[in-house]
């Protein structure tokens, strides 16, 4: 397990119980470099999403909590936030949730001439992804995708 992972983890274990405690569930937890800064980001959700006031239960309680156990020897800049409504689908759980919703893919390498494309989520395995595509259904590598987000429909 990397460093990142295992602080992503380390903070995953210390979250659930304070999200529990303020009626929230975790999303995700992602420790990142951006610059020459390291954030740390947890993001919660809920029915309905998650306010403002969430948040900042949470961050405080989280803080204490990482001040008290310190598992980040790194100086880093702690976020808490919700999703958002184009929400990255990372994981098995993110995914199973989207299942008939519409989502955008975003390919490392073009299939067809094309790096893009959207439609609703059918189905999901270890190994791929499928969309239809209006009338098309589509299959793509896991390996091949690089994000899969929630698509935004104003």
């Amino acid at each position: 397990m990397s460093r990142r992972e295992e602080y992503e983890k380390q903070t995953q274990e210390l979250l659930a119980p304070i999200a529990e405690a303020n009626g929230v569930s975790v999303y995700d937890v992602e420790y990142v470099k951006e610059g020459s800064d390291y954030y740390l980001r947890a993001y919660i959700d809920k029915p309905g999403g998650v306010s403002i006031q969430d948040c900042e239960n949470v961050s405080r309680a989280l803080s204490e909590e990482l001040d008290r156990v310190d598992p980040i020897p790194d100086s880093y800049i702690l976020e808490v936030s919700s999703p958002g409504l184009g929400r990255i689908l990372k994981k098995d759980k993110h995914l199973m949730s989207a299942i008939g919703q519409e989502v955008e893919l975003k390919l490392f390498k073009p299939a067809d001439g094309r790096r893009e494309f959207s439609g609703v989520l059918e189905r999901f395995d270890a190994e791929n992804i499928v969309i239809r595509e209006g009338e098309a259904v589509r299959s793509f590598s896991r390996s091949d995708i690089a994000v899969v987000r929630l698509a935004l429909d104003f």
